[in-house]
């Protein structure tokens, strides 16, 4: 009969444990999130809001909890009921037995004493029971995160060069780049060819694909037709080989609890003298070196002891001690300001002079220089040109960005790039004579007149309305 409780208390308990676990996860979310965001949320006075979020995801949380221990105190009030009923059933079958029948009064009372002493073990066999079965549910959801679907990694370095990639030129032909094989493609049968040690920005309005583009990279989702990297397919190639060789600098500055070395140089790679040495070049080494541990400071979640320039300037410093051939920037700069934008960029130009880099850009000041611009929209490459031949098309998609900025930070802007061509030796006439060649004539019609005094009456009027 306890047996059978179990069984039938198991198939609700077991689910309404599910359901509670699974409800825990938006709250302890929130209330990360709220610590992390902490003082954005006091500058824009929005405590009352994020209250009223964390009242509901704790209000969720706790009416999955009350149901379980409701649950729980049903099966435990039935088992005690049960345990009630089993002791008396045993208090009358003795007293009966004494009565009516030959058996000893001393071996009766013995026996009866054990006997009320087995609904408490099975009760708390039960009980125990359950509990682990409930329990489990945690490990069950442990067990799902180890068998979510693994990144497709079949490639295979054979053919790799050592040293690769030397010269960090990517071309792509017909690409195209899918988050999950359910979802659209998000990039469109791009074409583009980038050369070796040329510095790319690349724009576009929100939603145009400038992330899914350094994603379609990394291979971070799914890649269809051929993207190279120095003459080599990145879909023959292994996962890790292919990350380990391009630097990326991410527009939310990544850093994790533990000591500013193990951020740095999390294997342990790079001797000390490397590693000041790339803090000096981003200008962070009189900050460390004032720090109490130096090297071994400790930072704590999220870095949030540290400023986010300062925290972008050390992922700076990160990509810088791994030397690599092609460094990736995904808005890196948007959330700092100005000053430590330029530091960046200053830091960018001189430390990466012969490295492929790709520039997402969220201010168009940090890509005018640029050797080219890539214009995406709706996840296809519209523009791909000097930045100073793109802003010579009257309607095209880049200058129709940067005219969306007031006029003094447009001649800004112009200018950059005008200053940026005449440093590369390229010709500014022949740009503008190439673009002249492309604006459309009017075909005037041509008009006859009988005699002069038609000639007469038109320049008349033209007179009048002069």
């Amino acid at each position: 009969i306890f047996y059978k409780f179990r069984e039938y208390y198991m198939k609700t308990s077991r689910q309404i444990r599910r359901l509670e676990a699974s409800s825990r996860s938006p709250l302890y979310t929130h209330i990360s999130a709220t610590f992390s965001g902490l003082t954005t949320i006091r500058a824009f006075d929005k405590q009352d809001k994020i209250m009223e979020e964390f009242f509901t995801c704790q209000d969720y949380q706790a009416s999955a909890w009350i149901v379980f221990v409701r649950a729980s105190r049903w099966f435990c009030y039935r088992l005690d009921m049960m345990a009630a009923i089993f002791g008396v059933v045993a208090v009358l079958a003795t007293t009966i037995a004494v009565r009516y029948t030959d058996v000893d009064p001393g071996l009766a009372g013995i026996s009866l004493s054990y006997v009320m002493i087995l609904p408490g073990l099975f009760q708390w066999a039960i009980r125990q029971s359950t509990e682990v079965s409930n329990l489990m549910v945690a490990v069950e959801r442990v067990r799902e995160y180890s068998q979510l679907e693994a990144e497709e990694d079949v490639g295979n370095n054979e053919k790799i060069p050592k040293g690769w990639p030397s010269r960090a030129s990517i071309t792509a032909s017909k690409a195209s780049f899918q988050y999950h094989h359910t979802l659209p493609a998000v990039l469109k049968q791009v074409n583009f060819e980038i050369k070796e040690g040329e510095k790319i920005g690349i724009v576009g309005r929100t939603g145009a694909g400038k992330s899914s583009l350094l994603n379609m990279l990394f291979r971070m989702g799914k890649n269809n037709g051929a993207i190279k990297i120095d003459g080599h397919d990145i879909q023959n190639l292994k996962l890790q080989t292919l990350r380990n060789a391009i630097s990326v600098i991410p527009q939310d500055p990544v850093l994790f609890t533990g000591t500013l070395r193990k951020n740095l140089d999390p294997f342990r790679s790079y001797r000390d003298e490397e590693i000041w040495q790339a803090l000096e070049e981003v200008q962070m080494k009189k900050k460390v070196s004032e720090m109490e541990g130096k090297l071994e400071t400790p930072i704590i979640e999220s870095g949030s002891n540290l400023s986010v320039g300062e925290r972008q300037l050390l992922c700076l410093a990160r990509a810088l001690l791994k030397r690599n051939k092609i460094l990736v920037i995904d808005e890196a700069t948007a959330n700092v300001d100005y000053k430590t934008d330029n530091q960046i960029q200053s830091t960018i130009r001189k430390t990466f002079v012969s490295c492929t880099v790709l520039t997402v850009a969220h201010r168009l000041n940090t890509i005018m220089d640029c050797d080219r611009i890539m214009v995406l929209d709706a996840g296809n490459i519209v523009e791909f040109d000097l930045p100073y031949k793109l802003l010579q098309i009257p309607n095209g998609h880049f200058n129709q960005l940067v005219q969306q900025n007031s006029e003094e930070e447009v001649s800004r802007l112009t200018e950059i790039a005008k200053t940026s061509a005449i440093e590369r030796n390229i010709d500014l006439d022949q740009i503008d004579k190439e673009m002249a060649s492309q604006i459309p004539v009017l075909n005037m019609p041509t008009i006859m007149y009988d005699d002069a005094d038609d000639i007469g009456m038109i320049n008349t009027t033209f007179q009048d309305n002069e």
